[in-house]
């Protein structure tokens, strides 16, 4: 009885629980100190966001300008961003990780910090100076506080290329150096070092202490270890120059005699064999164990073209490790996963790598634990599933989602942190995804005429990741619609699907054998099976835009752009005995009855039903039987995409076009809801085996998750409806009593304006002599009541005030208003009423001065009140008129009855 009940209970509202937006697209990164968060440029727009959950945090006010350079100080305190326009703008961070709403404003703006674009920055180990650098070849030093330049830099022979403070200090001693350096690199290839501790009206203080050449080409990346005495540079040369700062001194002749100068020497030259975008020195507690690593050794990390981090030790040269996972040599992306930038967080041992595919990457230098991902800039997203994971003891139903985007390499995210793994192996995009039998394996299928088998690798929570298992090829054009059987095979303990069709713009549907697939973790990771094409079918007149497998595995339906929908029948036999396994597929019915192409086809799970979505904006129904047209729910505005059954059948969710995603009754053939979070056509959509939770995915690059709330939403009315009771025979109660102050307060909070005027006609009705209401104890809660409760009140008699039947009841709670409060005091009541609304965040009204709502409410209460006495002069000089007639007319008879009377009396008679 309890499942039936189950079964008929629809589903009436989804919520947006959370999503996965852009935050990087192109720019400088920052890391904060602590390594909890990361400071993204998207578009002209600055991100902070939490590196563990992938939240975002704040967003910083820009200028609406791109972020040229930015940098966070080591103290935490401060963000620093220069802008194309050439302001510097100094922020306050946060000091809690608790998501804000409200977008942070900059403490400080400088206009117009350089001439030229700033291309780099860098703050000093005490968070007191800031060294920036632009295209025209001046260096500027800042002091943060104050916002006022400490030194100007000239001379150096273009852009400046990279930036680094030398402040010699010891972990071990209190003593602090007194001398501070610069270090600086631009397109000339040399290297510069400025005094900062000389003096600024000094002749030598502008001119640098020592240049440096070596490089070839520009140097990208600098630093300088925390005892100032070596210094690592690395350029587009591909090779890293270790400096000795503090070599001995050398006699050195001069004009003015002879005298010791300690000049930087070049000790090591280190081919790199890449060019080198970021360099830096590791501290000794993160150093990497390897062949030629010792106690006393120091490492250096490079991060360039082959999209790794490699390790190395300085003394000797060698190479010691590499993080990350270098892309094959021929794949099209290998540009586009070279290193632009790398982040070092001596705090949490962690080195974060950015990519030019706009992905960030970090790496842990202390444990062996995975590096986290986070995917900056998804792009076009064009298709997504869902995947489980099935580790021992207990397996984790929908525990990650793939994406198929504008891009070769497929995202898979866990559903759970949304830390994500690439997966490289199609050589151009990705059209569509689809899972097999209980979510383990995934298929996909691409613009390079191919399709591929993903199986997950064996690893724990942490350590997790899918390869691929077997690829298809045999189709002319792209790939664009995949599906997997839904029933396992004869294995079940490995959840593999016995056979997989594919659908191209070669207008053919294949069916692929994956019974010879190994997708088990004793396979050898290297090898790729090739699958064996069981039959193809000609199917359409034009494009296959999807496909899909029936639950039993014994249908499969097309879906093309001409128009229709095909039905085949699937007849498979597995291998047995040594042969091999055999496929046919037979045309049982079409679909025809939409205008437009069809973008999207699904079975329903429990019932012999079609659905299909067209480009004529409408979704079918149709039947298995006869394969008529049942049902078509119309209220899309554009194409309908994609489209899946829910709730045992009994209710549709489609995608479209039009950025929404509406939920169906199928009964009533109506709209039950519709989700809106997208700017963009919805390409994606995914349901939970659950059925609690829906994906959708649009070319606006955000995959938005919808919870089901409808319990929530009932609990929540059903708790709203039970405190209205409770607070309307409170109302009643006080009316009783005579209580009419918490009466209009109650009233005024459940904001029930007319109940409050109930309340003024039966007092009025009354008409105490000495009362302006009609009511004494109504006159002392006006003169009495609370500046909200008052502002509240006066809007209610702005709107009785529009209508002649209760403009009298206006009028009259109006003039006691003003009679009993001053001026002062009604000019409070707003102030109180907007910064009440202001901290609750929701009132539209705080959106406007305090003013503002007074100037408003007279504005509206003038021309009616001005109407009303115009209607009641008129009335009282018509009441005079009627007076008049009325007089003159009784004057006139009673005169002419007098006369007759006189004329008829017999005063002979007597009276009696």
């Amino acid at each position: 009885m309890t499942s039936s009940v189950n079964r008929q209970k629809l589903r009436t509202s989804f919520k947006n629980a959370r999503s996965i937006a852009p935050l990087y697209t192109a720019g400088p990164v920052a890391v904060t100190p602590d390594g909890s968060a990361v400071i993204t440029c998207l578009s002209d727009e600055i991100l902070l966001t939490e590196i563990s959950t992938g939240t975002k945090m704040c967003r910083f006010i820009g200028d609406k300008q791109p972020v040229s350079a930015l940098c966070v100080s080591p103290s935490s305190k401060w963000l620093l961003v220069f802008t194309s326009s050439l302001f510097l703008r100094i922020f306050q961070l946060p000091e809690s990780m608790i998501p804000l709403s409200k977008p942070i404003q900059p403490t400080r703006v400088v206009p117009r910090a350089h001439e030229a674009p700033i291309h780099v920055c860098t703050v000093d180990r005490t968070s007191t100076y800031l060294a920036s650098g632009s295209a025209d070849g001046v260096v500027k030093v800042w002091d943060i506080m104050r916002g006022y330049v400490t030194h100007a830099f000239k001379g150096h022979g273009g852009v400046v290329s990279a930036l680094t403070f030398n402040y010699p200090h010891d972990s071990l001693s209190t003593a602090v150096s007194t001398k501070m350096q610069l270090i600086t690199a631009s397109v000339d290839t040399r290297i510069r070092i400025f005094n900062l501790s000389a003096t600024s009206n000094s002749t030598t203080a502008a001119k640098p202490e020592f240049i440096l050449e070596g490089h070839s080409s520009v140097p990208r990346g600098l630093d300088a270890s925390p005892d100032g005495k070596w210094l690592v540079s690395g350029g587009r040369d591909s090779v890293v120059l270790i400096w000795d700062l503090l070599p001995p001194s050398q006699a050195v002749r001069t004009s003015k005699g002879k005298h010791l100068v300690t000049h930087p020497i070049l000790t090591r030259t280190i081919p790199i064999l890449e060019r080198v975008e970021a360099v830096g020195l590791l501290q000794p507690g993160d150093k990497l164990h390897g062949p030629s690593s010792s106690a006393d050794s120091i490492q250096f990390y490079t991060g360039g073209e082959k999209g790794l981090i490699k390790v190395w030790n300085m003394q000797d040269g060698k190479f010691i490790s590499a993080l990350g996972q270098e892309p094959p040599r021929t794949s099209d992306d290998q540009e586009a996963r070279q290193i632009l930038h790398l982040i070092y967080i001596p705090t949490t041992s962690t080195l974060a790598s950015v990519h030019a595919d706009q992905n960030i990457i970090f790496h842990s230098l202390s444990t062996s634990s995975p590096p986290r991902q986070l995917i900056g800039y998804n792009d076009e997203i064009v298709d997504a599933t869902f995947l489980s994971s099935y580790p021992s003891p207990s397996p984790k139903i929908d525990s990650h989602l793939a994406l198929a985007t504008n891009s070769s390499l497929i995202r898979v995210y866990s559903t759970s942190s949304f830390d994500a793994r690439l997966l490289d192996g199609h050589t151009d995009i990705v059209l569509s995804l689809d899972h097999g039998a209980g979510g383990r394996i995934l298929a996909s299928g691409s613009k390079d005429h191919s399709a591929r088998i993903w199986a997950p690798l064996p690893g724990n929570d942490l350590d997790w990741g899918y390869r691929c298992v077997a690829i298809c090829e045999g189709h002319a054009e792209s790939i664009g619609a995949i599906a997997l059987s839904r029933k396992a095979g004869t294995d079940a303990t490995t959840m593999q699907s016995p056979f997989l069709f594919t659908g191209s713009q070669d207008r053919t549907i294949k069916m692929w054998d994956l019974s010879g697939v190994s997708t088990t973790s004793s396979a050898d990771p290297q090898e790729i099976s090739k699958c064996r094409s069981l039959t193809t079918h000609k199917a359409h007149e034009k494009d296959i835009n999807a496909l899909d497998v029936a639950p039993n595995d014994r249908l499969l339906v097309s879906g093309s752009q001409d128009r229709t929908a095909k039905i085949y029948e699937i007849d498979y036999t597995g291998p047995v005995g040594g042969r091999p396994a055999r496929g046919e597929l037979r045309l049982i019915g079409t679909c025809k009855g939409h205008k437009r192409g069809v973008w999207t086809v699904r079975f329903g799970r429990t019932e012999r039903i079609l659905a299909t979505g067209s480009g004529d904006k409408t979704i079918k129904l149709w039947s298995l039987d006869d394969f008529s047209c049942l049902k078509t729910f119309e209220g899309h505005t554009n194409s309908v995409l994609r489209v899946d059954f829910i709730n045992m059948g009994m209710q549709l969710v489609s995608a479209a076009s039009d950025g929404l995603v509406k939920l169906w009754n199928i009964k009533e053939e109506e709209c039950a809801a519709t989700m809106d979070n997208h700017e963009d056509k919805v390409w994606a959509l995914a349901v939970s085996n659950d059925e609690k939770t829906i994906v959708s995915a649009a070319a606006d690059s955000v995959v938005t998750f919808w919870e089901d709330c409808t319990e929530e939403e009932e609990l929540e009315k059903e708790s709203k409806r039970a405190e209205l009771v409770l607070k309307e025979q409170d109302f009643l109660n006080y009316l009783s009593l005579n209580d009419y102050r918490k009466a209009i307060q109650l009233a005024l909070a459940m904001q029930q304006p007319g109940r409050i005027l109930n309340l003024f006609k039966d007092i009025t009705a009354k008409a105490e002599p000495n009362s302006i209401t009609g009511d004494s104890s109504i006159d002392e809660v006006i003169c009495t009541m609370a500046g909200s409760d008052l502002a509240r009140l006066l809007r209610y008699v702005r709107d009785w005030n529009t209508h002649a039947k209760t403009s009298n009841i206006a009028q009259q709670i109006l003039f006691a208003i003003v009679k009993t409060r001053s001026a002062d005091d009604i000019m409070n009541a707003f102030k109180d009423e907007f910064g009440e609304a202001t901290f609750m965040a929701d009132d539209l009204s705080a959106k406007q001065a305090p003013g503002a709502g007074l100037k408003e409410l007279v504005d509206a209460l003038i021309p009616y009140t001005e109407r009303h006495f115009s209607r009641m002069s008129k009335l009282v000089q018509d009441s005079y008129m009627v007076d008049y007639i009325l007089s003159e007319m009784d004057d006139g008879m009673l005169d002419g009855e007098a006369e007759d009377d006189i004329m008829n009396i017999d005063v002979t008679t007597p009276i009696s």
